[in-house]
């Protein structure tokens, strides 16, 4: 028997039972469309990681200052400021590992423009700051060293800033006042959206390191040249762990610090916090994909059970086929093939219902989705093993059906 005629057989078996065949195809639906939409969502949330981890910069990592210690009590990072600009300029100049490192301090201030204020976080930090954050400029221009060196009071705005303080006006060239000081908006910053940490990273404004320390944020009084962090970025994508490892010993040495004696401040390697995170999404994908396959499992025991009693059905059939020359193979790819069609049916109006709801994930319930053309592939052709899988045992018997007690069948 050919195998076009195979197929044709098959085809005109399933489309007999038409009730049958489409309460069978049922389970592979939800199957395959509960895959689709489950890795979707996966995948989503994995690229979401992904695009927040980018967003932080690229081989960052973030020297803070260490804790202070008064009548027993410890206060947070950052309260003993013993990172210097010097420290900064010492971690550029002396760590082959690193590529920039950028001193900066952190407040948050009340912004006001015309009859329109904000309470933002202010962030002053030298020139090089948006090259280590691969922030770019939606409008206007970066200040520069001159401005760092002269304090000059001018400013970059966070898109979130800019929305809530300007609306749709062209910011750039106005004046707005950082608790009462006037400054002159030099640019607004591309929108970054949230970190990894569920921040708005676009709800500040930069200012040079100078003038924060002078006329916004003040200085410490113990040494005016101390900074609250410092942005550190690694020459390469594999050579965070040696930056790492350079900056705390130079820091150790340049801070006089015995070997007993515990860092004085804290070196935090975003690339492993975000790889933690992302690992953690994908393992969700993965289990997210593996609950919804149970569906499928689901569904392929019922195109066996089907399959089962379509071959008791058709025992006289089947006996009347091999009589007049069928042989066991070509029962057997009969059955397959029938099993198969069901499981491709459901797998293609399956995959439709499983883009569907992906749609409707990212836009009613603003879940982020990711629809890859590998998924589909991948479901569909699960969906054809599993008409294979659970098909094979009812198509084997038919093909061992012995054909004098086959044609004695009622």
């Amino acid at each position: 028997m050919k195998l076009w005629s195979s197929v044709r057989i098959a085809l005109q078996a399933v489309a007999a039972n038409p009730m049958r065949s489409a309460l069978t195809v049922l389970g592979i639906v939800i199957g395959v469309g509960s895959v689709i939409a489950m890795v979707a969502v996966g995948q989503g949330a994995t690229q979401r990681i992904q695009d927040q981890i980018r967003s932080i910069g690229s081989n960052i990592l973030i020297v803070l200052s260490g804790s202070s210690t008064a009548g027993g009590l410890r206060a947070g990072s950052g309260t003993l400021l013993r990172l210097t600009e010097e420290d900064a300029a010492a971690i550029q100049a002396e760590c082959p590992a690193v590529d920039l490192a950028i001193p900066t301090v952190r407040g948050t201030a009340q912004i006001v423009f015309g009859n329109q204020n904000w309470s933002t976080i202010v962030q002053g930090a030298t020139p090089g700051y948006l090259e280590a954050r691969d922030w770019r400029l939606a409008a206007g221009e970066p200040f520069t060293s001159q401005d760092q060196a002269a304090a000059t009071k001018v400013v970059l705005l966070g898109q979130t800033v800019a929305q809530n303080l300007l609306g749709d006006s062209d910011p750039v060239g106005q004046i707005i006042r950082i608790k009462k000081v006037p400054f002159t908006v030099l640019g607004v910053l591309a929108p970054k959206g949230q970190s990894p940490f569920g921040q708005d990273q676009d709800d500040l404004v930069v200012i040079p390191l100078s003038t924060a320390k002078r006329r916004v944020l003040g200085v410490s009084q113990a040494n005016a040249r101390a900074v609250g962090a410092i942005l550190v970025r690694a020459r390469e994508a594999g050579l965070q762990k040696a930056a790492e490892e350079q900056v705390t010993a130079l820091l150790r040495q340049r801070h006089r610090l015995q070997p007993d004696q515990d860092d004085d401040f804290t070196v935090r390697n975003m690339t492993e916090v975000f790889a933690a995170q992302e690992q953690s999404a994908q393992v969700m994908a993965v289990l997210l994909g593996a609950i919804a396959s149970v569906s499928l499992v689901v569904g392929g025991i019922g195109i066996m059970n089907i399959m089962l009693v379509s071959v008791t059905e058709r025992t006289r059939e089947i006996g009347l086929r091999m009589a007049v020359g069928a042989r066991g193979r070509d029962i057997l790819l009969q059955f397959l093939i029938e099993a198969v069609t069901l499981a491709l049916f459901g797998g293609i109006i399956g995959t439709g219902l499983g883009l569907l709801g992906s749609v409707l994930l990212a836009h009613l319930g603003e879940w982020a989705v990711r629809l890859d053309a590998s998924s589909f592939l991948l479901a569909f052709l699960f969906s054809a093993g599993v008409g294979i899988f659970f098909g094979f045992y009812p198509a084997k018997r038919a093909a061992e059906l012995d054909p004098i007690e086959a044609l004695r069948s009622e």
